[in-house]
């Protein structure tokens, strides 16, 4: 099982930033059948193979995920997407 971490900073502020991590773990329900709760301003994540939590700051958002081993075998191309994705979403 492999582990990925991913911090980034954002200026959405506390609020905005929990929006649009809805709005993004309602596309991943749907597109990759990825079930979330909020915990706090934590987004607890799981799916087979997947499981982790997004947690949301002020300023900065990080991501702590285990991948199974199939995901992990991908890790490098996850760890890519997710750069342009957070950026789209989220701004640098």
């Amino acid at each position: 099982m492999a582990e990925l971490i991913f911090e980034r900073p954002h200026a959405l502020g506390l609020e905005a930033a929990r929006a649009v991590t809805q709005r993004l773990a309602d596309e991943m329900r749907t597109d990759y059948g990825v079930d979330s709760h909020w915990n706090g301003n934590d987004l607890v994540f799981s799916r087979s193979g997947l499981s982790g939590v997004l947690r949301i700051n002020p300023d900065s958002l990080r991501l702590e995920a285990k991948l199974g081993f199939l995901f992990s075998t991908y890790k490098t191309r996850i760890e890519a997407s997710m750069a342009a994705n957070f950026e789209r979403y989220f701004g640098a």
